[in-house]
C-alpha cells in the first residue's frame, strides 16, 4: 500500500530540513517547539506571607523538572531564592488559620507546621518519615488536630501535649459479643474453668484501658467498608467518614507496555478502567462520635429524586438495540435490571463549631447533585438540589461554611450560569447572590465576611476579571481594571490582593492592588524571556461566528497574515482545542501555548487560522455545555462548518483548501470532521485522539454519553470508529504510546480498521516515550513538523 504521505515524500521531514515555506519573520518550528524553557517561567501557586508584607511562589529551574521556591517582599527589593530543606517562616500556600488568628499551620513536606503569628516562632510539629495532612484548629483555639497514618491527633497549643482523637481499627472488634453458636454455649455450660480464665482475660484488659487513661476507644469496622476520606468536627467530637465496600470491583484495569527502557526489557503498568466498568464504586456517609465510639450510617434513600430511574426510556431502548445486534435477549435484560440509584461521589466539611456537617453528595448517574446537612439525630436535611437531564457539571461544585456555623454558601448553575447562593441551615432557604448570563468561579471570603471575591467574565466570555460582593448580596463590583484571564489570592488582612495574570501572548505573572478596587495594578514580577518577548507573535482577535443552528456566536480566535490581502485567496487551518469542556478562545495565555505559537508560523506562511470554542466549550453556561449530551462530535462539527462559511464569505477563504487539527478531543473531532463531512476538509492530523469512546475513562465520558450497556445508541453515534468508512482525505494520526490518558490502542484500533477498509489516505506517527501531554521537545518538533507538511501537501499547494 502506497500512502499519500510516502507519494509526497514524508520521509524527509525526519532528516531536519527546514521548512523552507515559513516566512523569514517566523519564529520557526525549531524553536517554537523546543523545550518552553526558552519562553521564560512563570511562577506558580503563589501565597502571601502571613503579615502580608511579602510574598512567595515557586519557579520551574531552567533544565530541570524542579521547582524553586522564592519570597517576594513587597518594599520593592528583588526576589530571593528560599532554601526549602530549611524550615522557612512562611512555606505553605495551603494555610488554615485558628479563629482567633493568633496561629497558622500548614503542610511542611509531609509534616505538620505550626506558626505563633505574634512572635513568628515556627515549630515541626511532626518529623516523620511518612506524610501527616489535614491540619485543623480546634473550635476553641485550643488544640491542632492533624491526620497521621488513618488517625487524628491533637497537639496542645499551651501544653505541647499529643493526645491520640480516634482509633479507627482493622478487623472485627475481639471483645464484641460473639454470635450465639451450640457448641460454644455447650462449652461455657460444662466448664466453669474456661470461664473463669476468659473473665479474668478481660478483667486485664479492662484494667490496662483505664491506666491508659483518656484513649480514644478503638472502632472497628468489620473489614466491611474502606475508608475513602476521614474529616474530623473542629471540636474534636465526631469523625465523618466517607467509605466504600470493601472488596468493591473498580472495574478490569487496561495494561500498558513500555517496550524503551533502561534495562531493556518490555515493562507494563495497570492503568484505569474503562467507562461502565464499575470504575466508581457507591460510597457511603458515617459519622462516629469519637466519645463513645458510636458509629452511625447516613441514609440518603430519601433524598428527593434518588428513588427515580432516569434512564428509565434508556433502558427500553438499550434492550431493542443489543437484542438487534445479536444478543441474548435474557442475558441483557438481566443486565439492564433497574438497579436503585446510589452515590458515588461525597464531599464533606464540618461547620467552624464542629456542631453540624455538611455534604455534599453526587448521584452515580451524574444526574442529581445535592447539598445537605447531618442534624443531631444523624438524618440528613436537604439544603439544596440540582437536577440536569444532561449531567451535572464537574466543575462550579464548590461549597464552603461562613463562621456563624448558620449558613453555607455555595456554587450552583440552576440558573444556567454558574453562580453564587448562600442557604440558611435552619431555614434551608437559598438566596442567589450573584446574577446573570455569564459565569463566576472561585469564591474567596474575605476574613471578615464583608464580601466575598470571584473570578467572572461579566463583559466578555473570554475576558475573566477579578470582582467582589457582598456577602449579604448586592451588586457585583469589579476590583481589577485590567484585562486577560486573573486569578486573586486574598492577603490575610483582607486589603490587598495578590492577582496572577496573563494576556494572550504573555503568560502569567504576579500583580498587586487594593482589595476594594482603589489605585492601579502594580506588576510585582515579569518573567517573559527577552527572546521570547522580541518576536513579532501573530496575536489573534476573538471573532463572534455566526451560528446557524444556535442563536449564541460560536466565540473564535482569528489569526491572519501579517500582510493579510482581502483580494486574495487564502488556504486556511482549522484547530480544535482538547479536553472538550474548556475554553481557549479567552483573553489569557493558552494552555494550548504550543499552538498559539505554531499558529504565528502558519499565519507566516500564509496561513488563515480559526480556534474555535465550539459547543460543548467552558464559559459559555449549561446550555452550551450540554448540547452535546448523546452526540459528541454533531454540534461541534456544524460550529466549525459554520467557521468553514465564516472564513470563505468573509476573509477570502478558499473553501477547497482548509485543514483541521487538533489533540485529545481534538484530535477526535479531526476524525469526526473528516469522516462526516470528507467534502469539506482537505486535510486533517489528528493527536493523542479518542477514536472509540467505549475506551474513554468513566467518570467523563459516563456523564456525556452514559454507559454502553444503558445508551449503545449514544456511543455508535459519537464514537469516529463508527464513521471511519468516510475517509478520503489525508489524514495525520500521532499518539504517544505511554498515554495513560485516551490509550495508544484507541490508535491501534482505527489503523486496524482502516486496514481492512483498504483506506490509503492515513499515516500514523507514533511516540514511544511519550504520554498524553507531550513532554519531549523531539517530539512535539516531530509532530509538527508533520502536520504543516501536511498542510502544505494538502492544503496550501493544492490545485484549484
Amino acid at each position: 500500500m502506497t500512502s499519500f504521505f510516502a507519494r509526497q515524500g514524508l520521509a524527509l521531514i525526519a532528516t531536519g530540513l527546514p521548512l523552507l515555506a515559513m516566512a523569514a519573520t517566523s519564529p520557526g518550528l525549531e524553536r517554537v517547539m523546543s523545550d518552553p524553557d526558552w519562553i521564560g517561567n512563570a511562577p506558580e501557586n503563589a501565597y502571601w506571607a502571613d503579615d502580608g508584607s511579602a510574598i512567595y511562589y515557586q519557579q520551574k529551574r531552567e533544565g530541570e523538572d524542579i521547582r524553586d521556591y522564592y519570597r517576594l517582599a513587597l518594599d520593592g527589593s528583588d526576589p530571593e531564592q528560599v532554601d526549602r530543606a530549611e524550615l522557612p517562616e512562611d512555606s505553605g500556600r495551603a494555610k488554615v488559620y485558628s479563629a482567633d488568628r493568633t496561629h497558622v499551620a500548614w503542610v511542611h513536606h509531609g509534616d505538620i507546621m505550626l506558626k505563633a503569628l505574634g512572635s513568628g516562632d515556627v515549630k515541626a510539629i511532626t518529623r516523620t518519615v511518612s506524610d501527616e495532612s489535614q491540619p485543623l484548629f480546634s473550635a476553641d483555639d485550643s488544640e491542632l488536630f492533624f491526620l497521621a497514618g488513618g488517625q487524628f491527633f491533637a497537639y496542645g497549643l499551651d501544653n505541647g501535649q499529643l493526645r491520640q482523637v480516634t482509633n479507627i481499627a482493622p478487623g472485627k472488634d475481639p471483645d464484641a459479643e460473639p454470635e450465639f453458636n451450640v457448641l460454644r454455649e455447650q462449652q461455657q455450660r460444662s466448664y466453669a474453668t474456661v470461664v473463669e480464665d476468659s473473665r479474668r482475660a478481660r478483667a486485664v484488659k479492662d484494667e490496662e484501658r483505664r491506666a491508659r487513661g483518656s484513649l480514644p476507644h478503638p472502632v472497628y469496622l468489620n473489614d466491611k467498608y474502606e475508608v475513602v476520606q476521614r474529616s474530623l468536627s473542629p471540636n474534636g467530637q465526631q469523625l465523618a467518614l466517607v467509605v466504600r465496600d470493601a472488596g468493591a470491583d473498580s472495574g478490569r484495569a487496561g495494561i500498558m507496555p513500555n517496550y524503551v527502557t533502561e534495562d531493556g526489557y518490555t515493562s507494563t503498568r495497570e492503568l484505569r478502567a474503562r467507562v461502565g466498568a464499575n470504575a466508581y464504586p457507591e460510597l457511603h456517609l458515617l459519622v462516629l462520635n469519637v466519645t463513645d465510639g458510636e458509629l452511625s450510617t447516613i441514609e440518603t434513600s430519601e433524598l428527593p429524586g434518588m428513588s427515580s430511574d432516569p434512564f428509565k426510556t434508556l433502558r427500553r431502548e438499550a434492550l431493542d438495540w443489543h437484542v438487534a445486534k445479536g444478543a441474548d435477549k435474557d442475558a441483557v435484560a438481566k443486565q439492564l435490571e433497574d438497579d436503585d440509584r446510589c452515590i458515588n461521589d461525597i464531599r464533606v466539611m464540618w461547620s467552624p463549631d464542629g456542631n453540624t456537617l455538611a455534604a455534599m453528595l453526587f448521584a452515580a448517574d451524574y444526574k442529581d447533585r445535592w447539598l445537605a446537612t447531618v442534624d443531631a439525630e444523624g438524618e440528613l436535611q436537604l439544603q439544596h438540589r440540582l437536577n440536569d437531564e444532561a449531567w451535572i457539571n464537574w466543575a462550579y461544585n464548590d461549597f464552603g461554611w461562613f463562621q456563624d456555623s448558620s449558613t453555607l454558601w455555595l456554587m450552583s448553575e440552576e440558573s444556567g450560569y454558574a453562580h453564587l447562593y448562600t442557604t440558611t441551615v435552619d431555614a434551608r432557604r437559598v438566596r442567589a447572590i450573584t446574577r446573570g448570563d455569564f459565569v463566576v468561579r472561585n469564591p474567596i471570603v474575605a476574613p471578615d465576611e464583608s464580601y466575598i471575591y470571584l473570578e467572572g467574565n461579566r463583559g466578555h466570555p473570554g475576558n475573566w476579571q477579578i470582582f467582589r460582593v457582598a456577602a449579604s448580596g448586592g451588586e457585583l463590583e469589579r476590583v481589577a481594571d485590567i484585562d486577560g484571564v486573573s486569578t486573586a489570592a486574598l492577603s490575610p488582612d483582607g486589603k490587598q490582593l495578590l492577582i496572577t495574570r496573563s494576556s494572550m501572548d504573555r503568560h502569567p505573572d504576579l500583580y498587586l492592588g487594593a482589595a476594594d478596587g482603589s489605585g492601579t495594578l502594580k506588576q510585582l514580577t515579569d518573567t517573559v524571556s527577552q527572546a521570547f518577548a522580541t518576536v513579532d507573535w501573530v496575536v489573534p482577535e476573538i471573532v463572534e461566528v455566526p451560528s446557524s443552528h444556535v442563536e449564541a456566536p460560536i466565540y473564535s480566535k482569528l489569526y491572519l497574515p501579517r500582510d493579510y490581502d482581502p483580494a486574495k485567496r487564502y488556504p486556511a487551518v482549522m484547530f480544535v482545542h482538547g479536553a472538550g469542556y474548556t475554553q481557549n478562545a479567552h483573553m489569557g495565555w493558552p494552555y494550548y501555548f504550543h499552538e498559539f505559537m505554531f499558529h504565528t508560523v502558519l499565519a507566516d506562511a500564509g496561513y488563515i487560522v480559526l480556534d474555535m470554542d465550539y459547543r460543548a466549550s467552558e464559559g459559555y453556561g449549561r446550555d452550551w455545555r450540554t448540547s452535546i449530551y448523546r452526540q459528541m462530535g454533531h454540534p461541534e462539527l456544524e460550529d466549525y462548518l459554520d467557521g468553514v462559511d465564516f472564513l470563505a464569505d468573509g476573509y477570502s477563504v478558499d473553501r477547497d483548501r482548509i485543514g483541521i487539527y487538533g489533540g485529545s478531543y481534538g484530535g477526535f473531532m479531526t476524525f469526526m470532521a473528516l469522516f462526516r463531512t470528507p467534502e469539506v476538509f482537505a486535510a486533517g492530523a489528528a493527536l493523542r485522539p479518542v477514536v472509540d469512546w467505549m475506551h474513554y475513562n468513566h467518570g467523563y465520558t459516563a456523564r456525556i454519553l452514559n454507559t454502553p450497556l444503558v445508551d449503545p445508541v449514544a456511543y455508535e453515534k459519537s464514537s469516529p470508529i463508527n464513521h471511519a468508512a468516510g475517509l478520503n482525505k489525508p489524514l495525520l494520526i500521532a499518539a504517544g504510546m505511554q498515554d495513560d490518558n485516551v490509550f495508544f490502542q484507541d490508535s491501534v484500533l482505527l489503523v486496524q480498521k482502516f486496514i481492512e477498509m483498504k483506506k490509503e489516505d492515513f499515516e500514523i506517527a507514533i511516540y514511544p516515550l511519550d504520554a498524553h501531554g507531550f513532554v519531549h521537545p523531539e517530539s512535539w518538533l516531530d509532530e509538527y513538523r508533520r502536520i504543516f507538511k501536511l498542510m502544505e501537501n494538502a492544503v496550501k499547494n493544492r490545485s484549484q
